[in-house]
């Protein structure tokens, strides 16, 4: 029988390798992880991996994974962080435009923060995406709200 340690691990490495690894940006992959949250309990939950490593060390693999990523993201300048968040439009179906200016209004971004992010690293990850923005809806000519949108 596999340790718990062990079991985290493989649960970790069959994320990686079946899921994550197919999601080209970093961003792309905060977004992913943290639709697997219910943003009621903060408890993650993914049926395939529950189902094989069982629901605990499922939820720690995308926990880890999650905060992984998240550090990931920080970790990068502003350039490197701009070059993924392109990455990351660019795989998505929908208008630029449409998504910068649903982001502008309803900062669906805000979610993508794992619980364990400390309130530093949320002032960094917000301040970035905030200029990241603006240079976004400039270069694809989205219009500020006005006050009563």
């Amino acid at each position: 029988m596999k340790s718990r340690e062990a079991l985290s691990r493989d649960a970790k490495s069959d994320l990686w390798r079946n899921t994550l690894a197919q999601i080209p940006s970093v961003f792309g992959r905060l977004v992913y992880l943290s639709s697997l949250r219910d943003p009621n309990t903060a408890r993650y939950q993914h049926y395939g991996l529950g189902l094989v490593f069982g629901e605990d060390e499922a939820r720690k693999a995308l926990r880890k994974s999650h905060e992984e990523a998240f550090a990931e993201w920080l970790s990068f300048n502003l350039e490197q962080q701009q070059a993924d968040l392109r990455l990351y439009l660019s795989d998505l179906s929908e208008d630029k435009r449409t998504v910068l200016e649903t982001w502008q209004k309803l900062e669906p971004y805000k979610a993508l923060l794992p619980k364990s992010a400390k309130t530093v690293e949320r002032q960094l990850y917000l301040g970035d995406l905030t200029i990241l923005l603006a240079l976004l809806k400039n270069e694809y000519g989205v219009e500020d709200p006005g006050p009563d949108s």
